[in-house]
């Protein structure tokens, strides 16, 4: 019994681990991201605009080309939700403490504070709210790299095990390929 215990919760600890483009800016590793969110109610930031024609319908399946958490890059993802919009890669300081995470994927348009209508450039400063981490929501960051771009919520299994990952946000239509 205490064997599988184990086994699950270093399963558990894999799937909640590092989003694998979010360096520590303090070091050149990986952070751990133990309280990563990759599974989410699915609410839906307002004003997000669902896709009009989006490449990946709601309900295909598409393997993914990312590593935003292990297991992701090569996972088959379920299609739950498209949706027309700005990408931002971001960097912040969490607001419960720790070091700066850098060039975070993705927040979208609809998830900063105060963003207005237009784009934003590389360089504004903004405010986060989205609790995709803990620590996230409400925090000061920096946009790193914007991209108009339809992105997805998806479900997938990751590929290297475990359970599977419900509503996750967000990955882009270039992280995407074909099943």
């Amino acid at each position: 019994m205490n064997k599988h215990l184990l086994v699950i919760g270093a399963v558990s600890i894999m799937v909640l681990s590092a989003c694998g483009n979010n360096a520590v800016e303090e070091a050149p590793v990986h952070m751990d991201h133990a309280e990563m969110e990759h599974s989410s109610s699915g609410e839906l930031p307002p004003g997000l605009q669902v896709a009009a024609n989006p490449t990946y319908k709601v309900g295909s399946h598409a393997i993914i080309q990312s590593d935003h958490m292990p297991g992701m890059d090569g996972a088959t993802a379920t299609i739950v939700g498209a949706f027309d919009t700005v990408a931002y890669a971001v960097s912040y300081t969490p607001t419960t403490g720790g070091p700066r995470v850098t060039n975070h994927k993705w927040v979208v348009h609809e998830e900063l504070a105060e963003s207005g209508t237009n784009p934003l450039a590389p360089g504004t400063e903004v405010t986060i709210r989205a609790d995709h981490m803990h620590g996230m929501d409400g925090a000061a960051a920096t946009i790193d790299a914007a991209e108009h771009t339809t992105v997805y919520m998806i479900d997938f299994v990751p590929a290297t095990g475990g359970e599977v990952v419900r509503n996750h946000k967000w990955v882009t239509e270039s992280e995407l390929s074909p099943k």
